[in-house]
């Protein structure tokens, strides 16, 4: 990384922006639809957001690998900066879900773009480290986002809160503007780079990591979804306060699990993180008390903090590299399959009753535990 060192840590500031930037106003959502009668359509607020997200990601996939990493990173980030500014102005839930569906956009390109050109970057012996340490920028960026965003939630109007979002999101774009491109023979945008053919769509190559991506990601939909309600249930004020406790053991997992996959490899590193989130989400889901959530939140972090460094690695291993934004497209692809499945089905089977918080966590924790069986039999 000596040569590209600036643009190493530049990249990983801006994950730092960009994820606080989104991840700052999600723990308030559920009570700022309540405002304007959406209750009964809490959880699709995650989903129509991964939705348009994953529907745009066969095309930053294409054009990260033929535009070039750096206009689609700007693009992504360009869209969270300007969607922000409009949340305050759209109070009912059929408007309010339109803003969700377009602010998806943003995730759908910018860490598409950011992944490429750190794989580009990073030597292959170190892509664990890399990856565990760009992750570990995004996840801190996603954890004081939650934190910061309670505080401003409980000290000012909801406004603030959607417009400090987007002043950090337009941060996130600065970071990054000027910095050398990566894809040596970069073509200039044209109608005709948006036309998706079947082979833009899906990278056969990461099927293995796609699959357990899915699986365990279904748990984080549902955490976004259900703890801001989970938290008061356990008498927590700032809802967002479990995700900070996530982001804790998730960072240190992070750089450590990253490192550890380029030593014993990103299979074994990942049976290990899928029996580590399946027994926090089924703890947290038993959780009674502020305590015993938490303490759920320390586990459940762990384990994502062990297998999305090796996930990610995986991936720039076994795609071609002409084709590495197309198979980081589709991890993410099903990243947002988990997550908003997760969060769709999470809402659905909670139905506002505390009393299905066990079940729907332990749902979660056995589709981790399938994700541990089907990387045993994919090693045997």
């Amino acid at each position: 990384m000596k040569k590209y060192a600036l643009n190493f840590w530049l990249l990983s500031l801006s994950s730092f922006l960009f994820f606080g930037s989104f991840n700052m106003v999600l723990p308030e959502l559920p009570d700022f639809m309540r405002t304007f009668g959406g209750e009964g359509f809490i959880g699709l607020h995650i989903t129509f957001f991964t939705l348009t997200a994953f529907i745009s990601r066969p095309f930053s996939g294409k054009l990260t690998d033929t535009w070039g990493r750096i206009p689609v990173m700007v693009f992504g980030a360009a869209i969270t900066t300007v969607v922000s500014l409009f949340y305050p102005f759209f109070l009912n839930i059929y408007t309010f879900l339109f803003i969700r569906f377009i602010h998806g956009f943003s995730t759908g390109f910018k860490p598409t773009g950011t992944t490429a050109y750190v794989a580009d970057i990073v030597p292959i012996n170190r892509r664990g480290e890399g990856m565990g340490i760009l992750s570990f920028f995004g996840m801190t960026g996603m954890g004081i986002g939650n934190y910061v965003g309670g505080i401003i939630a409980n000290h000012y109007p909801i406004d603030v809160l959607f417009y400090s979002s987007a002043a950090v999101a337009l941060l996130s774009v600065i970071v990054i503007i000027g910095m050398k491109e990566t894809v040596e023979n970069k073509q200039k945008f044209s109608i005709s780079l948006l036309k998706i053919k079947r082979a833009d769509i899906y990278e056969p190559a990461v099927l293995v990591p796609s699959v357990v991506m899915m699986l365990v990601t279904f748990s984080f939909g549902t955490a976004l979804t259900l703890v801001p309600d989970f938290s008061e249930y356990v008498g927590i004020n700032n809802k967002g306060l479990f995700f900070s406790y996530f982001t804790l053991t998730s960072l240190i997992s992070r750089i450590v699990g990253g490192r550890l996959s380029d030593e014993f490899g990103r299979e074994a590193i990942l049976i290990t993180a899928m029996l580590i989130v399946a027994v926090g989400s089924v703890y947290t889901g038993l959780s009674d008390n502020a305590s015993h959530f938490l303490t759920g939140a320390l586990i459940f972090g762990a384990g994502y903090g062990l297998s999305f460094p090796a996930l990610f690695a995986w991936v720039a291993d076994l795609a071609p590299d002409r084709f590495r934004g197309r198979g980081f497209s589709t991890l993410f692809m099903a990243l947002e399959i988990g997550i908003g499945m997760g969060a769709f089905l999470a809402g659905r089977i909670y139905g506002g009753n505390p009393e299905n918080f066990a079940l729907v966590f332990s749902g979660c924790g056995g589709l981790a535990f399938l994700a541990f069986f089907y990387l045993v039999f994919k090693k045997k």
